[in-house]
């Protein structure tokens, strides 16, 4: 029989040989020495004992033996040799007692290298172990910002904690992405009990991925195994059969083969004009809603947020603007009690266009797609690359910047204040745009910033005022527990706050265009014509987003105001152009300063150099805080601001004046 298994073995070496030379591959094991040094090799870790995915052994160590085997560690060499009758012995050792000795192995980012034990690793790749033991030496790469050395070690951290050495991803952050969503702390380590259940969860999980084509998919399984658990939770990986998975993962086929693309998300700056349509569309009747129920979900109420507040008076508008074509409904306090009851509430009430106005509702958002195909569902928040539903913000920051340069116009001595709530996407790009506009105007300026999601709103302020500055950027929205208008930029008196300039969110505007949109098929078109998911980020040139100036305002300020904001409108000003330098001193888009695109304003998790502070740690969150992070928010652990210690109350004074 192993005369047999060898000429088996054989046959796949030869066949892995032609196609590897047909592809222009080498067709032999890679050499681990030829790629790294000596003295890196000798200053591995030693790892121990331990079980290696077999499918990641491959190579070797030397070159020595490299081309007795293909590719695919099948032997090559003649039936006749002692390397054949060796690698026979070693297959009828396997069949009768198997093979308990555990090869030497090099890993290198997460691939295995042998050192002794390139035939014992041939035969157990022969008969398809799934794992090979292994004493394994780790040779750690230089950090030199490469996007895959980053990744790598990633991993390490990860496998650190977990002990999970199969799981990987192709973009960062997923690791401890897969922490939060299965209730781990960041710093949590993974028993023993919970790191053979996950293994038992990911094969379970690998099969039904496979079943449904996944090899065919540049994704790994982790990727789609991440994207499945942030519709579906981890619980519910574990609690079905073998054919509800297969069925569950179809079901998110989308969600998954969208993790494969490069840039997966599709920002879309502007509502485009309808397009025109052909003759047959002249010709076919519609298929296009001429009536509509649409619902408005919201986290809170409106007489307790003023967020709330703003996408209620939205609802009101579309209602009044549509008049007997929609019929708008809002389901408020939704976080309250049980959410997804809430949205299938909305969806029983026959509502086919749900808008959930909070990120935190995003989870809930998604499932609901997933599992409501006949239902278009948008959540309010930004930089997420989910297909099933669309997300919708604002570029809020095109009105920051011009806001800065009135607060940097009316600043003495140059020390302005800013508030911020959450370090979440589309908030790090205000901050910066403030901060910028400001020193445009008053190169002293210097943008002292506070975050009220850390010991509340009130301390924030007084930390401030303490540095005696009276001109702050407050909340973006009325404050309607509070009562007044502190918000925007306000100059703080012995009797409040006095508003000088106020962002203005027009969700009234985006609601009825994205509706109007719906009615027309441009929304539906634009679906069909992409892969990637589809963000919404409109800016003034849309409408959705304004300034008010107060009359208290020099009228030379307005008049600059104006002159911005008319060039922002028409797209021959664009904040975030220029040379721009972080805390740390970092040139971000080069020393001709050109302008950032929309994927790096988005992706903003630095902070300008005339910004004095940093964002906040994860623990000094509150509760709704974490929250909040947790679904849109920058990493605050990676905060590469270069501010120094981390937390609001340890400032330092930037790099800038």
């Amino acid at each position: 029989m192993p005369d047999q298994y060898y000429k088996e073995a054989q046959r796949l070496a030869l066949k892995e040989r032609r196609s590897c030379i047909t592809s222009s591959q080498y067709p032999y094991l890679p050499v681990l020495d030829d790629f790294i040094s000596t003295e890196q090799s000798a200053g591995g870790t030693d790892m121990g004992v331990v079980l290696v995915p077999s499918e990641f052994i491959v190579g070797t160590k030397s070159a020595t033996r490299t081309t007795a085997f293909a590719r695919n560690f099948m032997p090559l060499l003649p039936e006749n040799t002692e390397f054949a009758n060796k690698w026979k012995s070693l297959c009828k050792s396997h069949l009768e007692e198997g093979i308990r000795d555990p090869v030497k192995l090099y890993e290198y980012m997460n691939r295995y290298y042998v050192a002794e034990g390139n035939k014992r690793v041939s035969v157990l790749k022969f008969f398809d172990a799934p794992t090979i033991a292994g004493q394994v030496i780790r040779i750690l790469p230089e950090r030199n910002g490469d996007r895959d050395v980053e990744l790598y070690y990633e991993f390490v951290e990860f496998n650190r904690l977990t002990g999970v050495n199969f799981l990987e991803f192709t973009k960062s952050g997923c690791y401890d992405e897969l922490q939060r969503l299965m209730g781990k702390e960041p710093e949590s380590r993974w028993s023993e009990e919970e790191r053979r259940a996950f293994s038992t969860t990911y094969y379970h999980f690998r099969h039904a991925y496979e079943a449904n084509g996944g090899r065919r998919l540049a994704a790994t399984v982790g990727d789609a195994m991440l994207a499945y658990i942030r519709v579906y939770g981890y619980q519910a990986l574990q609690s079905k059969t073998d054919q509800e998975m297969k069925q569950s993962v179809a079901k998110v086929w989308e969600e998954i083969t969208l993790q494969q693309e490069e840039q997966p998300i599709a920002l879309n700056l502007a509502p485009e004009e309808k397009k025109k349509t052909g003759i047959l569309s002249m010709v076919l009747p519609s298929s296009e809603p001429k009536q509509l129920k649409v619902a408005f979900l919201n986290d809170k109420n409106p007489a307790a947020s003023g967020w709330t507040l703003a996408h209620e008076m939205g609802r009101l508008h579309v209602q009044r603007v549509f008049g007997g074509q929609i019929t708008a409904t809002a389901y408020h306090d939704v976080l309250s009690g049980e959410p997804m009851q809430a949205v299938e509430q909305a969806i029983a009430d026959g509502n086919t266009v749900l808008f959930t106005t909070s990120p935190l509702l995003l989870p809930v958002s998604l499932r609901a797609a997933v599992e409501h195909p006949e239902v278009t569902i948008l959540n309010c928040s930004l930089n997420k690359s989910h297909r099933y539903i669309r997300t919708y913000y604002a570029r809020m920051y095109e009105v920051k910047f011009i806001i800065g340069a009135i607060a940097g116009a009316l600043a003495r001595e140059g020390k302005l204040g800013y508030l911020c709530n959450y370090p979440i996407y589309g908030q790090i790009a205000g901050i910066n745009a403030f901060a910028l506009g400001a020193r445009m105007v008053n190169p002293r300026a210097k943008v002292y910033l506070e975050w009220s999601s850390v010991d509340g709103l009130e301390m924030a302020t007084r930390r401030i005022t303490d540095r005696e500055i009276d001109l702050i950027s407050l909340q973006d929205m009325i404050r309607v527990d509070v009562g007044g208008y502190s918000y925007g930029l306000a100059q703080m008196t012995q009797n409040g706050p006095v508003n000088l300039a106020m962002p203005v969110w027009r969700w009234g505007v985006y609601y009825e265009t994205i509706l109007r949109r719906i009615f027309d098929g441009s929304f539906r078109a634009e679906y069909e014509e992409s892969s990637k998911a589809l963000n919404y980020f409109w800016g003034m040139a849309s409408g959705v987003v304004d300034l008010r100036c107060s009359g208290l305002l020099p009228e030379s300020i307005r008049r600059l105001a104006d002159i911005l904001r008319q060039g922002i409108r028409a797209g021959v000003f664009e904040p975030f152009h220029g040379p721009i330098r972080t805390q740390n001193g970092w040139m971000v888009n080069g020393e001709n300063g050109g302008s950032l695109t929309p994927e790096q304003i988005v992706n903003m998790d630095w902070l300008a150099e005339n910004v004095v502070g940093s964002l906040p740690s994860y623990e000094q969150l509150t509760r709704e805080g974490k929250a909040a992070v947790d679904m849109v928010g920058v990493d605050p652990s990676k905060d590469k601001a270069g501010a120094g210690e981390s937390g609001p109350a340890r400032t330092q004074e930037g790099n800038g004046g």
